[in-house]
C-alpha cells in the first residue's frame, strides 16, 4: 500500500485560490520511501512508459525526473498486457528501469494529451488507443491491472467524452455518474486474504465547461455516503477521504470550450474560462490535498494557474516537446534585470519579438551554424567552476547533461541489469549550439537526447525559482509582481515554436518511409505542412 501525504508550507494566511508551497512525501508498505518533492513541482511524461529520447543512465542523471506518468493504453496491443505479467514488489519500477528510491510512478489508463476522436465510452468500458486500435477497459480490468502494476499513485477512470460537440445536458450527466462509480470501484478494499498494494489514488475531475457539473461533481466527493454507496468502499465514509489528490486535464476542457471561442471568433479561450471552471471544482473541496494540471501550453500558463488556482503539479509535456522539435529552453524566473546582463551577453540571448523575449532557441535556423555559445544564455555550464560546493546560488547553473556533462571513469554497461558507474565523474565543457545544431540536420537522436535533458532541467529550475520566490517575506505579492514582469519579458506567443516546427516537418517527410510517406500530403510546401501538423498537434493538445 502506498500513501500520498501533502503539506503546505506556505507561511502566509492561505485561502482556497492563492499561491503555495507545499512538500509532497509518498510512503510505501514495501521497500524504501520515494523523495520528497517540493511543489509546485514537475511531472515527467512518457511514451510506452519510457522517458522520450532517454536511456536509463540519462533519466538516473536528470534529477527533474522525480514524478513520472505512465499511460497504460499504449501497452494493450496485446492480452493480457506485458506491464500485468511481471512479478515483484515494484513490477511496474523494474520493468521500466526506474528507480523506487527516486521515482514515483503515477499510472493513468489514458495519454492526457491525447484529443483525438474517440468511440463513445459506455457504463460498463472506458475506450483507449493503442497502436494496434481502440480498445476497451472495464472498471474492473483496471482495478485488476492496477493491483498486478503496483504503481505508487493511480487515476481513477473517468468518463470524458472525446465525441464530437456540442455535449448534450443528459451526456454531462451521465459523464459525473459514471466517473463517480468507477472511482468508488477503484477504492473499495480487496476482498483477497492476502494483503494487496493499493495505490495512492487520484481523480480527474469531471464536468467538462459546464460550471454547475464541475460543482455537482466536487460535492458528490464530499458527501456523506449511506446504505450501501457507503458498505462499498467501507470504512470510508465520503469518497474524498480515499482520494490523494485532484486531476485537471485541459485538452479536452480545451475541446469543449473550443465551440464558445469560435462562436466569439477567438482565437484561443481565455484564461479566465479555465479558472472558472477550476473554481469551480475546487471551492467545494478541502485546500489539504495536491492539484494537478496536465498539458499547459506554456510557463506563462503554469504561473497563472499557481497564481489564481494555487496548482502543485504540472506536467513537462510542452518542454519535453520542444526537445522533439529542436527547441533548446532559455528563460528564468524571476526573468533577469537587463540592466544586470552586459551588451556582450545580450547578443547570446533568444531573438526578441516586439520587445519580447523568445521562450528558447530554434537550433535548426541557420543562425546557429556558427554559434558556439552554450545552448542557455541564463546558465551557466558546471565547468566553469572548480567543484560543486563553489557554484554560487546567485548565479544560475544548469547541471544538465548538455550544459554540464560528464566524463566516467568507466564504462556504462547496458544490459538486463544495467550497471552504471557510482563515481559521478569530472565536469566537461558544455556542448554547444552549433553542435546541437549539426546533429539536428544528420538527423542524430543524440540532439533530442541532449535536448531532452537540458529542457526538463530548464523547467526545474523554473519552478524552483518560482518556490524561491513564494518562500519570501510577502511571497504572494512579490510573486505576483515577478509574474508580471515574466510576461512583460517573455512572448507569450511562442512564435519560436511555430518556426521549429516548420523545421521538423521537413525532417519528418525526410524520414517517412512506406504507408508513412504514402500517408504524407507530396507535394505541399514546408509552411503547409506545419499547419497541417500543428493542427494534429492541437487536437492532441501538445503544445
Amino acid at each position: 500500500m502506498s500513501t500520498l501525504n501533502f503539506t503546505i508550507q506556505t507561511a502566509e494566511p492561505l485561502s482556497q485560490f492563492t499561491p503555495r508551497l507545499g512538500r509532497l512525501s509518498l510512503h510505501r508498505h514495501e521497500g524504501p520511501p520515494a523523495q520528497d518533492i517540493l511543489t509546485p513541482a514537475l511531472i515527467t511524461t512518457t511514451s510506452r512508459g519510457i522517458v522520450p529520447h532517454l536511456s536509463r543512465d540519462n533519466v538516473v542523471a536528470t534529477s527533474p525526473i522525480a514524478w513520472t506518468q505512465v499511460h497504460f493504453e499504449t501497452f494493450l496491443e496485446q492480452t493480457p498486457p506485458v506491464l500485468a505479467l511481471h512479478k515483484g514488489s515494484h513490477p511496474l519500477h523494474t520493468f521500466l528501469g526506474y528507480e523506487p528510491e527516486k521515482h514515483i510512478l503515477a499510472l493513468s489508463l489514458r495519454d492526457p494529451h491525447d484529443g483525438q476522436e474517440m468511440p463513445p465510452n459506455t457504463k460498463e468500458y472506458v475506450t483507449c488507443r493503442c497502436v494496434r486500435g481502440v480498445r476497451r477497459v472495464s472498471p474492473a480490468s483496471w482495478r485488476s491491472l492496477v493491483l498486478a502494476c503496483k504503481p505508487d499513485v493511480v487515476t481513477a477512470l473517468a468518463d470524458t467524452p472525446f465525441t464530437p460537440l456540442p455535449h448534450s445536458q443528459k451526456r454531462i450527466t451521465k459523464s459525473l455518474e459514471r466517473s463517480t462509480a468507477w472511482l468508488a470501484d477503484l477504492l473499495k478494499p480487496s476482498q483477497e486474504t492476502v494483503p494487496t498494494e493499493h495505490p495512492a489514488v487520484l481523480v480527474q475531475m469531471a464536468g467538462g465547461n459546464e460550471v454547475r457539473a464541475r460543482k455537482a461533481f466536487a460535492e458528490g466527493l464530499v458527501e456523506r455516503l449511506y446504505g450501501k454507496d457507503q458498505e462499498l468502499v467501507s470504512p470510508l465514509q465520503t469518497l474524498d477521504e480515499g482520494i490523494a489528490g485532484y486531476v485537471f486535464d485541459l485538452v479536452p476542457l480545451q475541446l469543449s470550450l473550443a465551440p464558445v471561442a469560435a462562436a466569439r471568433v477567438e482565437e484561443t479561450v481565455s484564461s479566465s474560462a479555465h479558472e472558472r471552471l477550476l473554481k469551480a471544482s475546487l471551492a467545494p473541496l478541502p485546500i489539504t490535498k495536491p492539484r494537478i494540471v496536465h498539458s499547459a501550453r506554456s510557463p506563462h500558463t503554469l504561473l497563472r494557474l499557481i497564481q489564481d488556482i494555487g496548482i502543485d503539479l504540472f506536467d513537462a509535456h510542452f518542454a519535453q516537446r520542444a526537445a522533439d522539435i529542436g527547441i533548446a529552453l532559455d528563460f528564468t524566473f524571476p526573468a533577469p534585470y537587463s540592466t544586470q546582463t552586459e551588451e556582450q551577453h545580450l547578443a547570446l540571448l533568444p531573438r526578441k519579438r516586439e520587445n519580447r523575449t523568445d521562450l528558447g532557441h530554434n537550433l535548426f535556423a541557420a543562425t546557429y551554424a556558427h554559434d558556439h555559445s552554450c545552448l542557455a544564455a541564463c546558465f551557466a555550464g558546471a565547468a566553469s567552476f572548480p567543484s560543486i560546493s563553489q557554484l554560487s546560488s546567485e548565479f544560475p547553473v544548469c547541471l544538465c547533461g548538455a550544459c554540464s556533462p560528464r566524463s566516467y571513469p568507466s564504462w556504462i554497461q547496458h544490459s538486463a541489469l544495467d550497471t552504471l558507474p557510482t563515481d559521478v565523474g569530472t565536469f566537461q565543457k558544455p556542448f554547444t549550439r552549433s553542435y546541437i545544431h549539426h546533429l539536428l540536420h544528420t538527423h542524430e537522436m543524440s540532439s533530442h537526447t541532449l535536448l531532452a535533458m537540458h529542457n526538463l532541467t530548464v523547467m526545474e529550475a523554473f519552478l524552483a525559482g518560482v518556490r524561491g520566490v513564494l518562500s519570501k517575506v510577502d511571497g504572494a505579492k512579490l510573486f505576483t509582481e515577478e509574474v508580471t514582469r515574466f510576461h512583460e519579458v517573455y512572448d507569450e506567443h511562442m512564435v519560436v515554436f511555430e518556426e521549429a516546427k516548420v523545421e521538423w516537418a521537413s525532417v519528418e517527410r525526410a524520414r517517412g518511409k512506406g504507408r508513412l510517406q504514402r500517408e504524407k500530403p507530396g507535394n505541399t510546401t514546408p509552411l503547409a505542412d506545419s499547419t497541417a501538423m500543428s493542427a494534429r498537434v492541437s487536437e492532441k493538445g501538445a503544445l
